[in-house]
């Protein structure tokens, strides 16, 4: 079989770097062409529990609720958060300003658990991480109030939430959750911005 030249493998080898490069540059410089960006005005959330909103989370592993007729029953709670969103312009100086063009619209979430003691194994020290769906528009000098899932009820049923069960809060996992918020400005270009939040998770005591 005939070989290819050394110069000619030395063009090939360079034209296929030069592709994969390409690719992977439109991808980062389509990420940044957005004029506007997102900013997070507040981030809180509240136990399944509850209904009271709080900077911290004490995400409850089980939780006894009163069923009909008297008495109660374990159960598992999701946890929800509530995040409000604006959009600001990257050139502030802009004669036109915002146009609808620049309103975002949500497509989805991801939540990833950390520990400050650098212990965090997913299904070991920390939940795992997941993502999740949401459609809103943050639109031109408007705020967007949304709620979403922080920590599934899966989570719970799972190490390590699961053996924090009848532990009374003896045993605390303190970690912090960083919830990135993506979607797209109505040019298409992607847009997404990351929050944090402390999540104390425990056996803790049920409300009266």
């Amino acid at each position: 079989m005939k070989q290819m030249p050394l110069r000619t493998i030395g063009r090939a080898t360079g034209l296929g770097l030069c592709v994969l490069l390409c690719g992977s540059c439109g991808t980062v410089v389509r990420e940044g062409r957005a004029a506007s960006y997102l900013v997070i005005d507040s981030l809180t959330a509240s136990s399944g529990a509850q209904s009271s909103t709080s900077n911290v989370l004490q995400s409850d592993v089980i939780t006894n609720v009163k069923v009909p007729g008297g008495g109660t029953a374990p159960t598992v709670l999701e946890d929800g958060g509530q995040v409000t969103l604006r959009f600001s312009m990257k050139n502030v100086t802009s004669p036109t300003g915002p146009t609808t063009n620049n309103e975002i619209t949500l497509t989805g979430y991801h939540v990833k658990f950390t520990r400050a003691d650098g212990r965090s194994t997913p299904g070991v020290d920390v939940p795992y991480a997941f993502d999740g769906g949401l459609t809103g528009t943050v639109k031109m000098g408007l705020t967007l109030n949304v709620n979403f899932v922080l920590v599934r009820a899966q989570a719970k049923l799972e190490p390590p939430l699961a053996a924090l069960r009848g532990m009374g809060g003896a045993v605390i996992i303190s970690a912090i959750a960083e919830v990135t918020f993506y979607g797209r400005d109505q040019a298409g270009n992607q847009v997404s911005v990351n929050g944090t939040i402390s999540v104390n998770f425990a056996d803790w005591a049920d409300p009266v």
